[in-house]
């Protein structure tokens, strides 16, 4: 992976990576991994970046009304890390260009696929969280959530 691409990516993001090797599992795809025996890809990443997302968001929500009943919170939550939030800010970050995927999946437009961004910048919080911990996480959300 190219130097300057990744600390392009870093800098709009607002975390520059230490570990390239965990970044580029990252931005691994399954499908690549299938293809090129033995790479790691980026689902346990994913697994990872969700949690501390979800974490931090509702760390927030609550700061910001913390007598609100958890049926107000939970819905706000849910939108705040949805899916289609989380590719969309993937998107914006142009995380579509840095992953590697397998040939199928980048013929067939896997580059730009939701389901496939939002689980890249979860794996890519999920480097934050093991590089930078809650408060990285916390920087790179309040960074581009506007908080």
């Amino acid at each position: 992976m190219d130097p300057e691409r990744i600390a392009a990516f870093g800098t709009r993001l607002g975390h520059q990576f230490r570990d390239r090797e965990l970044l580029l599992r990252a931005l691994t795809h399954a499908s690549y991994a299938n293809e090129h025996v033995p790479t790691s890809h980026q689902e346990a990443l994913a697994f990872v970046g969700d949690a501390a997302i979800a974490l931090v968001v509702a760390e927030r929500l609550y700061a910001a009304e913390p007598d609100a009943p958890v049926g107000v919170l939970t819905p706000r939550r849910a939108d705040l890390v949805s899916g289609v939030a989380l590719a969309r800010w993937a998107a914006q970050l142009g995380i579509g260009e840095l992953l590697r995927l397998g040939r199928g999946e980048d013929q067939t437009g896997g580059r730009t696929r939701p389901s496939i961004l939002a689980t890249t910048i979860e794996a890519v919080l999920g480097v934050v969280y093991f590089e930078a911990g809650l408060d990285g996480v916390r920087m790179v959300l309040a960074r581009h959530q506007g908080w």
